[in-house]
C-alpha cells in the first residue's frame, strides 16, 4: 500500500510555516504573478526562496502554482518566471494553460510539471495525454468518482485528488461566470464567487425558490473516507485553503496527518467529536463528501449561507436596552466572535460578557448572559465563528516548531580522533575533531558525551539512537564536544538542501501550414434550430448527437460534450471540448472549453491532430492579433483559427443539477440575481448547463477575416 503525499495550503510565509508544522509532505503556494487566487496574500521572490528552504529543511515539498491561462503578451515574462523558479529548487509547477504546459515540458525537462485541476482531467484519455507531453502529475476534477479513480491511477500519470476545503459548483476550468458578468476571470486568479451569491429559481414564470444561495457549496470532508483513497492509489491527497488564515492550515493539516497515519499502520481512522467541533469552529459552510464520494444533489449546497456557520453555543431568550440576553450551550469568551442568525444575522466580536449583573471573561455551558449587541429577536441562533483560545493555542503550536526530523548517529574513536556521524536514512554526513588526549586525572565519561550530544533542541532534529565506541579514559573538553555537534548538524542542514540540476533548452514544434478561407458555421441544439438554417449560406453546422441523427445534410458535424469518460471509436470528423478527446480523436476540431488564449495552445493543438481551434471567449481584439502575429513568428505558418462571434456563453457546467434537486424538467427554467438578470438553466445528459444573460454578438466579419481567423461562427 502506498503512502500518499499529504499537499497543504500556504497563501503566505506564515501559511507555509503552519503548514509544515501541522505534517505536510508538500505544500503548494503563488507568487505575485499567475496564481489562480490573486487575493491571496502571495509570496515575493523573496520569500518564496526563504520558503523553498524552510520546507526543504523539514523534507517538505514545494509546489508553485501557476495555473492560470496566459496571453502572448505574458508569454516571455511567464517564462522568466518559471526559469527563476526552476533555478531556485522548485519541487514542481502546477499549471493550466495547455501551451505554456508544452513550453515548460521542452525547456525545462528538470522542472516536474503537474496539470492543474483548471486543466479539466477528468478521464484515460487525458491523462494519457499528458504523459505525451511530460506532465508527471494530475489533479483530476474534483467531480471524478472515487471508482474511476481507481481506474485512472494505471495510466502512467500520479493523481492528486482534493481532500478537505471549498468547493467550485462548476468544473474548474470551465466556469466563465466571473468573467463575463464583471471581466474578473477564474481563469485568471480574480473569481468573483458568482456562486456565492443569492438567486431565485423561476420554472414557468413560477418562483420555485426565492433569494437563495442555489450555487454554494458545502466544504468538502473526506476524513471518513481517506482510507478508500489511500486504497484506491492517489499519489498526493490535497487540502483548499490558500485563503484561510494560518490556524486554519494548521489544524486542518495536522488532522489529516493523523487521519493519513493511522490509516496506513491500524487500516482504520479515529477522528473524535471534538476534533470535527474545533474543525467547524475555524471554518465550514457545513461539510459534503462531495461527487467523488457520489454526494447527492441536496447534500452538494448549502442555500442558506455562503459563509462560515462556526458552531452553536446558544438561543436568544430576550432582547432589552441593547443587550441579549442568552443562555448557552457551550462556552463563550472575551474576544470571541459571534452571529445571531434572524432575519438581518448580527455579528460581533464580544468584548463584555454579564452575567448576574457582573463582568466575566469566560462564560460556560448553562449560563445565561447578557452582551451588548445591535437587536436581534428573540429565539434567534447564536454561533461561534472564531475562538480566541483556540487560535492562541494553535499558533502556540505553530511557534515551537515541534516538528522533529528523526535522526541517528553515531561516535567513534580512531587514531587519536572522534569521528561524528548522523544519518537522517536518506543523508549522512561525517566530521571529526582534532586529536584528543589520554586524561590524567578525569577522563570524560561516555554519558557526559552521550548528554552534550543529544542536546538538539534548537534544531530541527531529533536522535533516535546514537552508538558510542571509544575507551574509557580520554579527556575531551565539552566544548570540543559541542563543536563537533554543531559542525554535523549544520553539515546534514546543508546536506538537506538539494539542488535539482537547472537545465532549459530549445523549444520546437512541428505544426501543419493552413491556407487562409473565410468559412462560416454554426451550432445548433434541436430539429427547429436546424429549420432556421439549414437554407443558410453555412459552411459547417455543429450538432448535438440526438439532433445529429435527425438531420441529412453533409454539412453536419458532431459536438462531444466536453464532460466525458467514454470514447466511441468515431471515424468522422468531431468538434471536441476535452484534451481527453483531442488525443483520441485525431484531425478534430476543438471547442471554446480548451481556454485557447496563446499561439503556443493553438500550435500545440495543431501539432497533436486538431484541423480547427476555437478561441477563448475571454480574448478581445488586441489578443487575438497578438496570437496570430505571433503563430506566425514562432512557427513560420498560419493557423487554423475559429472565433465565435454570437452566443449566449455557457457560463458553469455542473455535476450540481438545481434543475434534478428540484424536480423539474427541461423547459424555461432559470436563474435571477439581484438585479433581475436571467441564466437559462438546461439539464444535459446528468450535467446542469448555465448560460450568460446577456449575449455576445460581435459584428464587422470582415474584420476578423482580416486578424487572419478563418471561422466565424454563431452558437444557437
Amino acid at each position: 500500500m502506498r503512502k500518499p503525499e499529504l499537499l497543504a495550503p500556504a497563501g503566505t510565509f506564515e501559511c507555509l510555516v503552519a503548514a509544515v508544522q501541522g505534517g505536510a509532505d508538500a505544500v503548494y503556494l503563488a507568487g505575485k504573478h499567475y496564481g489562480a487566487r490573486n487575493y491571496a496574500g502571495n509570496f515575493t521572490d523573496d520569500e518564496l526562496i526563504k520558503g523553498i528552504k524552510y520546507a526543504h529543511k523539514y523534507g517538505v515539498k514545494i509546489y508553485v502554482t501557476i495555473n492560470t491561462l496566459i496571453y502572448d503578451s505574458e508569454v516571455k515574462s511567464f517564462i522568466d518566471y518559471v526559469r527563476f523558479l526552476a533555478q531556485n529548487n522548485v519541487d514542481g509547477v502546477i499549471v493550466q494553460d495547455l501551451g505554456m504546459m508544452s513550453l515548460i515540458c521542452q525547456k525545462f525537462p528538470n522542472l516536474e510539471v503537474h496539470a492543474s485541476t483548471q486543466m479539466h482531467i477528468h478521464n484515460y484519455e487525458g491523462l494519457k495525454l499528458l504523459k505525451k507531453l511530460g506532465v508527471t502529475r494530475a489533479v483530476i476534477a474534483r467531480e471524478t468518482p472515487i471508482a474511476d479513480i481507481k481506474k485512472l491511477v494505471k495510466y502512467g500519470v500520479d493523481i492528486e485528488a482534493f481532500i478537505h476545503g471549498a468547493l467550485c459548483v462548476c468544473y474548474s476550468g470551465q466556469c466563465l461566470m466571473s468573467s463575463m458578468i464583471g471581466g474578473r476571470s477564474g481563469n485568471r486568479g480574480t473569481c468573483a464567487q458568482c456562486c456565492r451569491q443569492p438567486y431565485s429559481l423561476m420554472h414557468n414564470d413560477k418562483v420555485i425558490a426565492k433569494d437563495k444561495y442555489l450555487l454554494s457549496t458545502k466544504d468538502l470532508n473526506t476524513l471518513d473516507n481517506i482510507g478508500e483513497l489511500i486504497e484506491a492509489g492517489v499519489a498526493s491527497l490535497k487540502i483548499e485553503g490558500r485563503m484561510k488564515r494560518a490556524e486554519y492550515v494548521y489544524y486542518v493539516t495536522a488532522l489529516y496527518r493523523k487521519a493519513i497515519d493511522s490509516y496506513i499502520e491500524n487500516k482504520k481512522v479515529v477522528i473524535t467529536d471534538e476534533e470535527i467541533k474545533n474543525l467547524k469552529k475555524l471554518f465550514n459552510r457545513g461539510f459534503t463528501k462531495g461527487f467523488i464520494f457520489n454526494e447527492k444533489n441536496n447534500n452538494f449546497t448549502n442555500e442558506e449561507r455562503p459563509n462560515h456557520m462556526g458552531v452553536e453555543i446558544g438561543k436568544v431568550i430576550s432582547y432589552k436596552d441593547g443587550k441579549a440576553t442568552i443562555k448557552l450551550t457551550d462556552e463563550l469568551a472575551i474576544k470571541d466572535g459571534i452571529r445571531i442568525l434572524g432575519n438581518n444575522d448580527v455579528g460581533t466580536t464580544i468584548t463584555n460578557i454579564y452575567k448576574d449583573n457582573q463582568k466575566i471573561k469566560l462564560a460556560v455551558k448553562g449560563d445565561i448572559i447578557n452582551i451588548p449587541i445591535d437587536y436581534v429577536e428573540k429565539d434567534s441562533v447564536v454561533l461561534k465563528t472564531t475562538d480566541n483560545n483556540q487560535l492562541d493555542e494553535i499558533q502556540s503550536l505553530i511557534n515551537d516548531e515541534s516538528r522533529k526530523i528523526i535522526i541517528k548517529g553515531n561516535l567513534i574513536y580512531k587514531k587519536n580522533r572522534l569521528f561524528l556521524s548522523l544519518s537522517d536514512g536518506v543523508n549522512t554526513v561525517s566530521c571529526s575533531t582534532d586529536e584528543v588526549e589520554k586524561s590524567i586525572n578525569q577522563p570524560t565519561t561516555q554519558d557526559r558525551i552521550y548528554t552534550q550530544l543529544m542536546k538538539l533542541g534548537d534544531t530541527i532534529y531529533e536522535c533516535e539512537r546514537l552508538d558510542i565506541d571509544m575507551p574509557n579514559d580520554l579527556f575531551i573538553p565539552i566544548s570540543l564536544v559541542n563543536e563537533l555537534r554543531r559542525q554535523a548538524v549544520s553539515m546534514l542542514d546543508e546536506k538537506r538542501m538539494y539542488e535539482i540540476p537547472f537545465v532549459e533548452r530549445d523549444y520546437k514544434l512541428t505544426v501543419p501550414n493552413f491556407k487562409k478561407e473565410e468559412r462560416f458555421s454554426v451550432y445548433i441544439s434541436s430539429i427547429d434550430h436546424y429549420n432556421l438554417v439549414k437554407e443558410n449560406d453555412i459552411d459547417d453546422i455543429y450538432v448535438d448527437l440526438d439532433t445529429y441523427n435527425k438531420i441529412n445534410d453533409k454539412r453536419k458535424i458532431l459536438k462531444l460534450d466536453r464532460v466525458i469518460t467514454k470514447f466511441p471509436n468515431y471515424k468522422k470528423t468531431l468538434l471536441v471540448g476535452d484534451i481527453g478527446s483531442v488525443n483520441k480523436y485525431k484531425n478534430c476540431y476543438t471547442d471554446f472549453s480548451l481556454n485557447v488564449t496563446n499561439a503556443y495552445t493553438v500550435g500545440l493543438l495543431h501539432h497533436l491532430g486538431a484541423k480547427r481551434v476555437t478561441l477563448s471567449y475571454e480574448m478581445n481584439n488586441y489578443q487575438i492579433k497578438k496570437l496570430v502575429d505571433n503563430y506566425y513568428s514562432v512557427y513560420n505558418k498560419k493557423p487554423n483559427l475559429e472565433l465565435i462571434v454570437e452566443a449566449y456563453p455557457e457560463v458553469m457546467v455542473s455535476k450540481y443539477n438545481i434543475l434534478a434537486k428540484y424536480n423539474l424538467k427541461n423547459g424555461d427554467n432559470y436563474l435571477v440575481d439581484k438585479y433581475k438578470n436571467k441564466y437559462k438553466l438546461v439539464s444535459k445528459n446528468g450535467l446542469m448547463y448555465i448560460y450568460n444573460f446577456e449575449q455576445i454578438k460581435l459584428t464587422d466579419y470582415d474584420r476578423y477575416y482580416e486578424m487572419g481567423i478563418n471561422s466565424l461562427r454563431i452558437n444557437l
